[in-house]
């Protein structure tokens, strides 16, 4: 799996966004499993302040001891699910994103183990859930959502996978791995039929 990222990625271009926002660091953690890799996801808390009982990916803002985007999205991932940074190979960042509370979020595709435990930290995170690859190149979205940013209209997918909701900044980031990784195809440009 990690050869295969490492192959696909390696020309990918992410795009950067000239922003002045605070800052954070998001992993898309794939499980290293080539015949059916996952991908990790968490459901937020419904205490939290920001984006309560929303899926997301580990991660969050950066700290100012923080060297890099990149560290702050293993440092996140460590205290929001247990997993050790030495235990995840970075792969290649994806493109930044806004979040509705005016973050800029780089993410960081990262090859990680499939059978490590995984701990929620209740302060922050409700559960955690993987999801196969295979699933989302079949786009078999429960909807599309019109979203607004920077004068664009961008038809993002929602996904369900069984009690849980992959949407919003979420969805744009996966999409943008997908389309990266697996030459999805799957256009935020353009409003799907029936979608």
């Amino acid at each position: 799996m990690r050869d295969l990222l490492h192959e696909r990625l390696s020309g990918y271009v992410p795009r950067l966004l000239t922003l002045d926002y605070p800052e954070a660091g998001v992993l898309v953690p794939v499980t290293e499993d080539s015949n059916n890799p996952e991908i990790i996801f968490t459901l937020r808390s419904a205490n939290l302040s920001t984006h309560r009982g929303q899926v997301s990916f580990p991660g969050g803002r950066r700290d100012q001891e923080d060297k890099s985007l990149a560290a702050t999205a293993l440092r996140e991932t460590h205290e929001e699910i247990g997993l050790p940074p030495d235990q995840v190979e970075l792969i290649a960042p994806l493109s930044q994103v806004m979040s509705l509370h005016q973050i800029l979020v780089t993410p960081y595709v990262g090859v990680i183990p499939g059978d490590h435990p995984l701990t929620a930290n209740p302060a922050e995170i409700e559960s955690i859930f993987r999801v196969p690859v295979s699933f989302f190149l079949e786009d078999k979205r429960e909807r599309t959502d019109a979203l607004s940013f920077m004068d664009n209209t961008f038809y993002v997918p929602c996904y369900r996978w069984e009690r849980y909701q992959i949407w919003g900044l979420s969805a744009v980031v996966l999409v943008d791995f997908l389309n990266a990784a697996y030459n999805a195809g799957i256009d935020l440009l353009e409003p799907v039929k029936g979608g």
